[in-house]
């Protein structure tokens, strides 16, 4: 049975209605992340899928609401809950949330400084939360009838997405951690309208035949095999699987295979981790080298 912190339950209790009064809709999470109240049919392996139709809570986050009253029932329902999680993609702020990690040994800040000189965008003045780890959180806005998809690693190594479908750790929440909070001069922004180049990136790429034609897959094959070969020490993998997973989302995997394991080895990586990882990434995407 879960240990109650009623203060740390309070606590969240309180950020989580305050973030509502805000717009953000939000949910009950553990001390683990994960959403406080279990799904009402997980002993039924028959049930059909539903995202909250029965009226029961314990549908993560489709339980999401600002109304007051009925955070103050899903609290109830959960005591041992010690954080809040915010629900993206929902009017009228239609969260979008930029997770720069810090545990996949990358340097995803310094990744979102190169994307951003690449596709000439700047990250606006918004709400950034602090997690637990040393990572951080950049909340955006995104338009209304765009629906941004969460992703790991697609943007780049250590950059995941929490697009529509997904949620965010509120800052105030308490986990097994650490405690999450908003950087200094933050707190009172809204989250700032994304980037149009920016959001163009987090948009699932248009699909194409799995062969592209030779001088934009020479282009843009060429361009995936620098990105691995400038890859530091404990950068290798990340950017090898990324670099491969984009080259078989474009049709490219097979005609670049050889290609990246030569970038690869370059890097200090051994032929057969190397090949390794792109089989992992064709498994991904669904392909098979």
């Amino acid at each position: 049975m879960a240990t109650i912190d009623r203060q740390a339950t309070t606590l969240a209790l309180a950020h989580a209605l305050s973030a509502a009064e805000r717009g953000l809709a939000v949910i009950p999470l553990s001390r683990t992340k994960l959403p406080a109240l279990r799904s009402p049919h997980r002993d039924d392996p028959t049930a059909p899928l539903c995202h909250g139709e029965c009226g029961r809570f314990g549908h993560g986050v489709y339980d999401a609401s600002i109304d007051p009253v009925r955070i103050r029932e899903l609290f109830a329902a959960a005591p041992w809950a010690t954080g809040y999680g915010i629900a993206c993609g929902l009017d009228p702020h239609r969260l979008i949330g930029i997770d720069l990690d810090t545990k996949s040994g990358t340097d995803s800040s310094a990744a979102l400084r190169e994307l951003a000189l690449r596709h000439l965008f700047t990250i606006p003045e918004t709400v950034v939360v602090l997690t637990p780890s040393g990572g951080r959180h950049v909340w955006l806005s995104g338009p209304p009838d765009v629906v941004v998809p969460n992703s790991a690693g697609r943007l780049a190594p250590g950059i995941d997405i929490r697009g529509a479908g997904g949620y965010l750790v509120g800052p105030g929440s308490r986990t097994e951690h650490g405690a999450y909070s908003t950087a200094p001069g933050t707190a009172h922004l809204a989250p700032a309208a994304c980037p149009p180049s920016l959001l163009q990136l987090l948009l699932p790429p248009p699909r194409t035949g799995r062969h592209a034609g030779p001088a934009s897959a020479g282009q843009h094959g060429q361009g995936l095999v620098q990105f691995v070969l400038a890859a530091h020490a404990g950068q290798r993998n990340t950017r090898l699987f990324w670099a491969a997973c984009r080259a078989y989302e474009n049709g490219l995997g097979p005609d670049l295979t050889e290609a990246l394991v030569d970038a690869a080895i370059h890097t200090g990586l051994t032929e057969r981790e190397a090949r390794s990882t792109i089989t992992s990434a064709s498994r991904m995407t669904r392909h098979r080298p």
